[in-house]
Formats: C-alpha cells, structure tokens, sequence
C-alpha cells in the first residue's frame, strides 16, 4: 500500500512545527560550576587550590567518580579526605563541588544488606533501595525530646542481664584485650533479638575481611539478617571510609529510631575507628596531643553515643541503643581512648583475659563492670532475684583469693566459696546460644536459694541444662507476671522453686544409708576361781642356804 504524497508532507509538517516550537522556547541559561586543581595527593588524602565557595565537611567530586568531604578549609587551600581508590588520581586533575554534604540512603530496604559507607552493596545481591537519603553528620536530639530509659534490652547472657543490665536508649561499652570475646557478647546480643522487635545494626569498622564474612554467616545461619544492616570498612579500605563508617551507620539506625522502632547498634570497634582519624589528622598537619592524637578525638567520639537515646513519645518513642566497642592494651582501661569512651557511655562491660583463659565464658570482670542507667529498667523480677547475686559474688572472688593460699578456712567461709563456685558455673554460657529472660530468672532464684549448692560442681552444667528445660511447667499466670513489670510474689516464688527442686533432684547426691543396728554381742561370764600366784622366778630358787 503506498502512501499519499500529501499526507507524508502533512506529517512532515506536523513534526517540523513541533521542533519549531521547541526551539522558539528554549531559552539557554549559564550554570556556574566551581572547579578546582589537586595540587598534592597522599596516603588518603588530597590538597586543592581553587574552590573559594567550598565549605567544611562538603562533598567534592573527581574525576572517576572519586569522592572526597573537604576537611581542613585554609586560606589558599582545602584538606580532602578520599573515599574510595585514589591510584588514578593526580596532581593537576580536575575537581569540582557538589553543594552537598555526605549523605546515605535509608530506609526498609537496607535490612538484610551488607553494605559499605557510601551505601554500595557488599553482598551481591544487586542495588540498595532507599526510601531517602539523611546526612552522616546529624546533631544529636535536644534533651526536651528525650524521655527516660525505662524498657530493658535483654542480651541473652545471664551474666549481664543480671549484673549489669542494659536499657533500650542506653550507651554501654565493651572493653577488654584482644581475642576476650567482645564481639561475641555483641552478637549474641543480636541473635537474642528475634522476636523482641528490635532491629539491629552492626558497623564493622576496620575489621578483617575473613572476621566480618563469619560474622554476616552466623548472622544468616541463625536468621537475624532479617532484622540486620550490616555496613562494612574492611581494614584494607581507605581511612577515610574507616572514618565515616560509623557515623553512616549511626544514621541508617537513627531513620528506624525516628519510626518509632526500638534500635540496637554495634561498634566494632572504636579503637580503629580513632587510629583512622589519628592518621587523617596527621597527613594534613593537624598539631597532635596525647598519643599523637588530636585535640578533638573525644568530641568525634561524643558528637556520635549521644545521637543513642530514647525519644519522647511525641518525637515517636524510639530508642537507639549503641554498644561500642574498645581494645585495651595489657588490661590497661586507663589508657587515652578507654579513658574518653567510659566517661562518655553509661557503663561499661569489661572482659578480664584472666577469666577468659580459665575458659570463666563470658569472660565478664564483674566487678570492674557497670551500668549506671540499666538498673531503671530491669525488671522487677530480675532485681528480686539479682539483688544479692553480686555481692555474693564478690564475696566469693575476694576469698577464693585467699583460699589458694590454702588458708585454712571455717564452715561460713567453705559455705561462701562453695556457693560462689555455683554461681560462676551458672553464669558460664556457650557463644551464640542467648537464654530466654524465663530461663535466666528461674536459674538465678534457684541459685539464690542455695538450691545448686548440694549440687557437685562437676554435675551443675547438666543441672542447669534440665531446670532451663523445667520452666516450660511453670503456670501460664506465672509466666505472664514474670515478663511484666509487676513484683515477683511470695506464691510466684514458691511455684518457681518447687518446679526447681523437683528438676534438681536428680542431680544431687543420694545419702548413704546408715547400717541398720545389730544385736548386742553377749558379754563375756565373769571367772569366780581364784587368781594363781604368780611363778617365782628362776634366780629365787637358786639361792644358797
């Protein structure tokens, strides 16, 4: 079929109009676009001349795709922290602003993911979806939007919930040497999430590549990566990324916070964290302090925990919970950065290599260990049953001191050191196994009833086991005043303990039984002759005449 030759030119005519009308109305505008020249480059950094508008802590551009936030603004030249691989990047390359500062995408879709602190993914699993995109660098909430930390974030570890509770809103550090299970207790308090409504964050900052691929995979093989947002500076990155990571993070968990969701955060850990900003500050010349650090490196520190709060119910009633983590040098927490992380948190976990290598797991130094805030929230339960565990506890420590000695002890202070040996039994807790808050409150009334203590020492671990196993007979009414906030009862009491003591029968030693009495043996009968003289002896009757 051919086309009519006036309706092709009527087409023709139509779109020349349309273009016509286009151009008549386009009105061409100038855009300004500041662009600078990398005057120096080194070890994840960048000097720059130009740029005269570009202000502190803005975003700037390079060539590649190359990210920098300008971070000492001088007179004739700008300070870049790079975010990423510089090899390409040369003095006299181009650079230009972004009139933005650093900024990450949030939102819903980030649970699950593995991603590093530009918001890349790290997992494979394709793009990150983000609802919006929220600044690094966030002032903290005023106080008036605050409200006091009153619900308990349970750990799953008895040692801690126990002695040193831990409020949703609260700030509490994890301090102790290498290899004394500090991420350890931080996992497995996100495994004992589940099922709490809480989500969780954990920043990975600076660590090996091999620690946090073991960490995302028991994550994912306990199933908390449905709940979980995993950002990662691996150790190799550049140390500005490692700088960046956990303020990235610490926004990522303020969007759900700001939901009205309830929040846990990890740090792990800060020390590398204040390595990689001590390294920045020296590469662009900023006068070092105390171990070569700078002046600042408290308040990069603060400006960050006191964005963990507990928002007021008109700000949505939220809550972020930071556990920070810190590596000690020879057990010394009086060092420059344990020092500053303690007076900013409000407690402190502290694990004693001690306790570790007696395989004591959770290798928790209770008395070096507190929280100022937690107790508030415990629950009323706990606090019956908690309230002359550590004491006696330490009673125990300072006298077994004293036993090693072989001191020769009396029956009150054999009696103490017994039932202290119980208590450190029942506290120990195998890695990634959390226990549930019934199970934590059923064992620690039993142990502070002496109930363990005709329990040997050898047989309290399968004791423990079979008591855990005993509370799914406790009374429903029971058990519903136990997870609420109301005081454990004298009948409470008594129903737990007698499902405790039939538990722990089995486990205490039989009594042998005494031998049944016999009859009397018969008496012997007594002689009626009389005794004979004794014999003379021989040298009487060799005597001469």
């Amino acid at each position: 079929m051919r086309m009519k030759p006036e309706s092709l030119q009527h087409d023709f005519d139509n779109v020349f109009a349309g273009i016509r009308q286009v151009r008549e109305g386009f009105k061409p505008r100038l855009t300004p676009r500041e662009v600078g020249i990398v005057t120096n480059v080194s070890t994840g950094i960048a000097t720059l001349s130009g740029l005269p508008g570009a202000g502190y802590d803005e975003l700037v551009r390079f060539r590649g795709d190359l990210l920098g936030i300008a971070f000492n603004v001088d007179e004739d030249e700008i300070g870049v922290i790079l975010l990423g691989e510089y090899q390409d990047l040369h003095a006299g390359d181009e650079v230009e602003r972004t009139g933005r500062v650093m900024d990450i995408a949030v939102g819903d879709g980030l649970l699950g993911r593995v991603i590093n602190p530009l918001g890349k993914p790290l997992d494979g699993k394709g793009p990150v979806g983000g609802d919006q995109r929220l600044p690094v660098e966030r002032p903290a909430p005023p106080i008036m939007d605050r409200a006091p930390v009153v619900v308990p974030l349970q750990t799953g570890l008895k040692a801690v919930d126990a002695l040193i509770p831990i409020g949703r809103g609260q700030r509490e550090l994890i301090l102790g040497d290498r290899q004394t299970g500090k991420t350890a207790i931080a996992i497995d308090t996100i495994l004992n999430q589940r099922g709490q409504n809480v989500l969780c964050v954990y920043c990975a900052i600076g660590q090996r590549a091999s620690a946090v691929a073991k960490v995302v995979a028991n994550l994912r093989e306990k199933g908390a990566m449905e709940y979980t947002v995993v950002v990662v500076a691996e150790g190799n990155d550049a140390p500005g990324l490692v700088y960046i990571t956990p303020y990235a993070a610490t926004s990522i968990a303020e969007y759900f916070m700001e939901k009205g969701r309830d929040v846990l955060i990890v740090y792990d850990d800060l020390t590398q964290h204040a390595r990689a900003y001590r390294e920045l500050s020296l590469l662009l010349r900023r006068p070092p302090g105390r171990e070569a650090f700078p002046g600042d490196i408290f308040y990069i520190h603060s400006r960050m925990l006191e964005r963990s709060t507990h928002l007021s119910k008109e700000r949505g009633g939220g809550s972020l919970t930071a556990l920070p983590i810190i590596e000690t040098e020879a057990q010394d927490i009086s060092a420059y950065i344990p020092t500053n992380l303690i007076s900013i948190t409000d407690g402190q976990i502290y694990l004693s290599p001690t306790l570790f290598e007696l395989g004591i797991l959770p290798a928790v130094d209770v008395g070096k260990s507190v929280s100022r805030v937690g107790g508030a929230a415990q629950r009323a339960a706990y606090r019956a049953v908690a309230g002359s565990l550590k004491l006696a506890y330490s009673q125990f420590e300072e006298l077994e001191t004293f036993a090693k000695f072989g001191t020769r002890l009396d029956e009150s202070t054999r009696k103490i050191i017994d039932h202290g040996q119980r208590i450190r039994a029942c506290l120990k807790q195998p890695e990634s196994q959390p226990v549930s808050m019934i199970e934590q409150i059923t064992v620690l009334l039993a142990l502070t009833a002496n109930l363990f203590d005709a329990v040997p020492i050898e047989k309290v671990e399968g004791a423990e086991q079979a008591l855990q196993k005993a509370t799914a007979d406790i009374p429903a009414d029971v058990l519903g005043r136990l997870t609420s906030a109301d005081k454990l009862s004298d009948d409470d009491r008594k129903a737990i303990l007698e499902i405790a003591t039939h538990a722990l029968v089995p486990f205490q030693p039989t009594p042998k039984p005494k031998p049944a009495p016999g009859p009397k043996p018969a008496a012997a009968p007594k002689s009626t002759s009389k005794p004979k003289p004794a014999a003379e002896p021989k040298s009487a009757a060799k005597a001469s005449p």
